[in-house]
């Protein structure tokens, strides 16, 4: 059975990162009464912001899954047991009582289920009111991560388990992960250091950067340059392909691979010598590196393949 449960705050405060309530000459006195009367009664003229902090204990499954439709998203693994969570709320209104009103009613929900944990940024949508909510998670480093993001940057570091990120319009950003990764933006870049495992990236509309990464990489987006540095390379491979834009992959060195490179319009520059028999022709590489192994296979539509 599921259990839907709010979390009161053990930790919690008032926040003003905008300093809009430390103006000289009083809400409504001096310059600032003269912009407040001006502004009043527009869409989103007024502003009201809170921090919060709630601790969980962490899911016997070992697995959190978190929503957010409005904000960014940033998930660090820490020596801890359990789960602490800081939510950064706005909301912005045609006036301060229902940016106040607004931000009351910004909710962490949290449900429990045999599948683990899952959190959910709850923000009342209505008309000429916006709502958001920067999260700060510290869990376990051993916990499995799943992110979904609307509208926010999405920020992993330090796992040592599975990690899936998906956001439509926001950028993903995972570090220092050892686990597989599962990682897609629809609308933004995709950003990948110092992993260890099983890697797939997808960007629609994005670059793709991967830096000192250990294992398979499958990394793929329809407009944006892919760039890729390897330290060790993995029994799946790499397959890296864009529609439009330039590929670069670093490999490490020494390495056994076979090669399959194709640009359909552009060109390929190769710095690793290939064995006998390979076969190198305009807009085609095929053949093998040292021994051979894991295929590497680069494909793009419009643009330059390099290999170093």
């Amino acid at each position: 059975m599921r259990s839907r449960r709010r979390v009161p705050c053990r930790e919690g405060g008032h926040a003003d990162p905008g300093g809009e309530h430390g103006e000289q000459g009083g809400e409504h006195g001096g310059f600032t009464g003269f912009l407040r009367g001006l502004l009043s009664g527009i869409p989103w003229s007024e502003r009201a912001a809170r921090e919060e902090t709630v601790t969980v204990d962490a899911p016997s499954s070992g697995r959190l899954r978190v929503h957010n439709s409005n904000g960014r998203t940033r998930i660090t693994g820490e020596d801890r047991r359990d789960i602490e969570v800081t939510a950064y709320k706005t909301a912005r209104a045609g006036s301060q009582h229902a940016a106040e009103e607004l931000l009351d009613e910004i909710e962490l929900v949290f449900t429990e289920s045999a599948e683990g944990l899952e959190l959910e940024v709850e923000i009342p949508r209505r008309r000429h009111h916006r709502g958001a909510a920067n999260l700060c998670i510290k869990l376990p480093r051993d916990i499995r991560v799943a992110v979904s993001a609307a509208n926010g940057r999405v920020d992993v570091e330090g796992i040592r388990g599975a990690v899936e990120v998906r956001s439509s319009n926001g950028s993903a950003n995972i570090t220092e992960v050892v686990g597989d990764v599962q990682v897609a933006t629809s609308n933004a870049k995709v950003h990948c250091a110092c992993n260890k495992g099983r890697l797939r990236a997808r960007s629609s509309n994005g670059k793709i950067e991967i830096q000192s990464h250990c294992g398979s990489v499958d990394a793929s987006t329809s407009n944006g340059v892919i760039r890729a540095q390897l330290e060790a390379l993995g029994k799946e491979g790499v397959q890296l392909a864009t529609s439009n834009g330039r590929i670069v992959l670093d490999l490490p060195d020494p390495v056994d691979a076979d090669v399959d490179i194709r640009v359909d319009n552009g060109i390929i520059r190769n710095d690793r010598p290939l064995v006998q028999g390979g076969r190198e022709t305009q807009g085609r590489v095929v053949g093998q590196l040292g021994g051979g192994g894991p295929l590497i296979k680069l494909r793009t539509s419009n643009g330059m393949i390099s290999v170093h």
